[in-house]
């Protein structure tokens, strides 16, 4: 991977773009939005880059419930969250006449606020907090506050209900369309375990021989790193201080634990050399998929990239002549959780179970969902 002055723009020449486009009108910007672009960066890797990923989940599960009877129009559906998925269960609430509840993270910022407010819901922002850990522990505390009082109100749970991987069917089969058939690796943030969780499985269900790749930070219980802390992580939503039911460990094959600094580095490094404007999950990914594409050439790696670089504008991309060369950054090996050490560790997980602080407990369990036709 080239970076810097290295960096050169590819010759223009005949392709596809060429060709007219076909358009299509479309009912409601959510579908517009679910849509990723897919990107070729080399040979070997594919970038699916969306504008906001969570559309999958949060349309998937509305959806679902709806279908079930579980909520009806006009009911009010809350839920915690770090940005991306609060836009997006705005939006599919705005869909489909619901009421929308949002106990937001200290990464939301004005401008993610103002559109959720615009769109109809109603926010709890929380207060100042030391840590991610802290304000990911205060939200939820703040949601069993909210459903004490209002009982009416449904809980998303994005964390635990497996409803959210349901979506995830829909974009597997738009893979399966675009891409050739063969071996697959995909590469993405494990956040709350529903998006390369739900991929991975329904890819696996088809047929598709795939590996998955999890990307972590330090300091996230969900894949063991807890004792660790990155003080200048802001990558909202890709770990976790708690345990989430929605990720399921078993699907893994492996497991990158990265800091902000080699984020930084990838999502910088992607926008020099793709023009890919996107954020820092999606850097993270980038960065580990190509160290993992170079030892197996050949194999077609698929990136995630869940959202843009809008809300890290100022405290990544602003501060470009500080990242990294990608170039010169290489991952540790471990065989052994206990052996994790930053700022970049790789292990093969093998399917491993859950570590022991990860696991849920019985009252935050998912539910399990039974597979469901979809409105549209």
């Amino acid at each position: 991977m080239r970076a810097g002055a290295d960096a050169r723009p590819r010759a223009a020449g005949p392709d596809a773009s060429a060709r007219p486009a076909v358009a299509t009108v479309h009912e409601h910007i959510t579908d517009a939005v679910k849509t990723p672009d897919l990107v070729r960066l080399t040979g070997d890797i594919v970038l699916a880059r969306f504008e906001t990923m969570k559309v999958y989940a949060a349309l998937g599960a509305v959806r679902s419930l709806l279908r079930r009877g579980r909520v009806v129009p006009g009911q009010t559906l809350v839920d915690s969250s770090s940005g991306i998925y609060a836009l997006a269960l705005a939006m599919a609430c705005h869909r489909y006449g619901l009421r929308c509840h949002i106990v937001a993270s200290t990464t939301v910022d004005a401008t993610m606020r103002a559109q959720l407010e615009i769109l109809g819901a109603t926010v709890d922002a929380m207060p100042p907090s030391q840590s991610l850990r802290l304000d990911q522990e205060l939200r939820v505390r703040h949601v069993r506050r909210l459903l004490a009082e209002r009982p009416d109100f449904h809980w998303m749970r994005q964390y635990h209900d497996q409803v959210h991987h349901e979506g995830y069917r829909e974009f597997a089969e738009l893979l399966t369309a675009a891409l050739p058939r063969g071996p697959l690796t995909v590469v993405g943030a494990v956040g709350t375990g529903a998006s390369t969780g739900g991929l991975a499985r329904a890819l696996r269900e088809s047929g598709r021989s795939v590996r998955l790749v999890g990307i972590q930070p330090f300091g996230s219980v969900t894949f063991g790193s807890e004792r660790f802390e990155d003080p200048e992580a802001i990558i909202a939503g890709i770990g976790s201080s708690i345990p989430f039911g929605n990720v399921r460990h078993e699907l893994y094959d492996t497991v990158h634990w990265l800091d902000f600094r080699h984020a930084m580095a990838g999502a910088v490094g992607l926008l020099r050399e793709h023009a890919v404007f996107a954020g820092l999950s999606t850097g993270a990914a980038h960065l580990a998929a190509s160290w993992e594409a170079a030892r197996d050439p050949g194999r077609l790696h698929l990136v995630l990239g869940a959202d843009t670089g809008h809300r890290y504008a100022e405290r990544v991309f602003t501060r470009h002549a500080e990242a990294l060369d990608p170039a010169g950054l290489q991952p540790r090996t471990i065989a052994s959780p206990a052996d994790l050490r930053p700022p970049w560790s790789v292990m093969e997980w093998a399917g491993r179970a859950a570590p022991e602080a990860a696991r849920t407990v019985e009252g935050d369990a998912p539910s399990p969902v039974p597979t469901v036709e979809l409105l549209p």
